[in-house]
Parts: C-alpha cells; sequence; structure tokens
C-alpha cells in the first residue's frame, strides 16, 4: 500500500497552487494523509477529486468551512498499522514521550505545523512522521513531502521528497 503524507500546504496564502510532482502522486497513492492547515476548502475538494482516499485533519489556520469537514484528530488502519493524523503535536523537546502518551493505541502519528520534515521513533515503537510542506519551506532548505510503503503491517520505504524551487 502506498501512501502519500502532506500538510501545511497553506493554499492560497503561501503558494497558488499545489506542486507538480505533489499532484503527480496522488494517482499513485492508495491513501493520501493531510496533517492540517489547508486554509481552503478548494485544496480539499482537490484531493478527494484526485485520490483514492484522503485521511485529513484541520489545523489551526483552518476556518469553519474546513473544521466542519474535517476532524482534529483522525484514525485509520493502513495495511495493518494503526495510523493517527494531528495537526499539531507541540514542541520538538519531549515530542515521542509526548505522543506517546496521548495516542498510546497507535503504530504511526502523522503530524504537521512546524513544516519541519520529521521522523523519529518513540520508545515503546510510536513512529512520528511530519512530511514538512510543500508549498512553505520556512526555515528550511526545500519543500517536502512524504512518500511510505506499508507491507505486511510495516513501513518499508519512507521517503522525504525536496521540491525543487519555485
Amino acid at each position: 500500500m502506498r501512501l502519500l503524507l502532506t500538510a501545511d500546504t497553506h493554499l492560497p496564502r503561501r503558494a497558488k497552487e499545489l506542486p507538480a510532482p505533489l499532484l503527480a502522486e496522488l494517482p499513485r497513492a492508495d491513501v493520501v494523509l493531510h496533517a492540517g492547515d489547508w486554509v481552503d476548502t478548494d485544496t480539499l475538494d482537490l484531493l478527494e477529486s484526485r485520490s483514492r482516499a484522503v485521511v485529513g485533519v484541520y489545523g489551526n489556520n483552518d476556518g469553519p468551512d474546513l473544521r466542519a469537514r474535517l476532524p482534529e484528530v483522525a484514525y485509520a488502519e493502513l495495511g495493518g498499522l494503526r495510523f493517527g493524523v494531528v495537526h499539531e503535536t507541540g514542541s520538538a523537546q519531549g515530542r515521542e514521550a509526548r505522543c506517546a502518551a496521548r495516542f498510546p493505541d497507535l503504530d504511526v502519528l502523522v503530524f504537521g505545523h512546524s513544516h519541519i520534515p520529521w521522523d523519529t521513533t518513540a520508545p515503546g515503537g510510536l513512529r512520528l512522521l511530519n512530511p514538512g510542506s510543500p508549498t512553505d519551506r520556512r526555515r528550511q532548505p526545500h519543500c517536502t513531502y512524504m512518500t511510505v510503503t506499508v507491507a505486511d503491517g510495516a513501513l518499508t520505504d519512507v521517503v522525504l521528497h525536496r521540491l525543487p524551487p519555485r
């Protein structure tokens, strides 16, 4: 099972459209996970129309229209793993322990907010993934997104994709 992970798209404020490489991944993904800060409903509509399935949450920059359509935390069992998606997880310091305590029944937690790619494993095995942002790199060298392969109940390929400068 192939997953596409993204977050913090911030359209149309940070960019006018999603990058072409990210859009090209949509039909290849079995499920798209978006960890919030869509900003506009058009982006949600676009991902839903071009993807087989979307699991998404709202972020701190998402208004009432998105909050009416999306939860604060989403859960999905994908390829034998229990996934959670949330926008904010707090500061980097202590993140693994804090998330493991908050989400004890998950195998993988996808989060956003910081725009900083993240891939760590908490004591106890919870994998934490932040795909960064495909449209707003902030202090990072590149805009990014992730693809993940789930096979036989395990993550086999976690790839951080760096996008070319706009």
